[in-house]
């Protein structure tokens, strides 16, 4: 009996030692399986989501803004950031953080953008940012707060009013604008003259190195209102696109803010004050500010 007893306690103490190493096997062959498997994408998700909270953390909003670009985003006499696109910005900035000089101009050209965005330097760009497919893959884009096609400005002398009759002419252009895309894309036998900054461009059309420039239809209006020497030839060309807020691609709490700022603001009449403020002046009422500020996209 006492032999039995023993080997059936020292059955028992096996199938335990076994049971016991079997649990140890199993918790570090999921842990190894963990290890192997790619991180969730919740908790990335989790981290970017805190874009919104940390900007309030920081008591400042970093934003990209143009400062050659009038009457969007320019420096002025004073060294003072002004436009459409600048006051757009204090407004946003003054409903996040209490106050509109919590602000932090940082200059941006077209063709940087997109690396400001994804680099971290800026938390939101107003640039008279379009939004394109293309780039609809490396940033978020908010809702729209003003649309626009592109424009082709020309000296009136010598007034360009056909995009055909620039084949084989020299088409001014700012590098990484919606103009380089289109043109390079519809029109390649248009030789393009391409430029980072907007006041490098219009010295180039002034001095004669380019036979016409092309812009932002708001842009190309406006310079050409100001400059009685030159003339909208081609007043629009192109789909017309929707100019918005970029931020970072995945920061979806700063976006989801945005999209209920601007909304609002266009609801309330906000955005058309500014308007009134900072664009009416130069296109007058010879313009309806419905060409710019109509921005319901309509429904398929």
């Amino acid at each position: 009996m006492r032999l039995n007893l023993a080997v059936r306690q020292h059955h028992n103490s096996s199938k335990t030692k076994i049971f016991g190493l079997g649990i140890i096997c199993v918790a570090m062959a999921g842990m190894l399986t963990g290890c192997n498997q790619p991180a969730s994408s919740e908790p990335k998700n989790t981290a970017q989501d805190t874009s919104l909270e940390q900007i309030r953390k920081n008591g400042v909003l970093r934003v990209g803004v143009f400062a050659d670009n009038p009457p969007f985003g320019y420096v002025d006499s004073a060294g003072k950031n002004q436009g459409f696109d600048v006051a757009l910005a204090k407004r946003v900035t003054q409903d996040l953080l209490g106050d509109e000089n919590k602000i932090q101009f940082v200059i941006a050209e077209a063709a940087n953008r997109v690396e400001f965005l994804k680099s971290g330097k800026v938390d939101v760009v107003f640039a008279s940012f379009s939004v394109t497919p293309e780039r609809q893959q490396v940033v978020d884009f908010s809702e729209p707060y003003l649309k626009a096609s592109l424009g082709i400005v020309s000296p009136k002398a010598k007034a360009i009013t056909d995009v055909k009759s620039l084949e084989g002419k020299t088409l001014i252009v700012n590098k990484g604008s919606s103009s380089e895309i289109y043109f390079s894309k519809n029109y390649p036998k248009i030789n393009l003259l391409k430029f980072g900054q907007n006041t490098d461009a219009f010295n180039a059309l002034i001095d004669g190195r380019g036979d016409a420039i092309s812009q932002d239809s708001t842009y190309a209006l406006a310079w050409a209102a100001k400059n009685p020497n030159y003339v909208a030839g081609i007043p629009q060309i192109g789909n017309q696109d929707f100019i918005a807020a970029g931020v970072k691609k995945g920061n979806t709490q700063l976006l989801h803010w945005l999209n209920d700022e601007i909304k609002q603001l266009r609801t309330t009449g906000e955005v058309q004050k500014i308007y009134d403020q900072t664009l009416k002046p130069i296109y007058g009422e010879k313009v309806n500010p419905n060409i710019f500020l109509d921005v319901d996209i309509p429904k398929q």
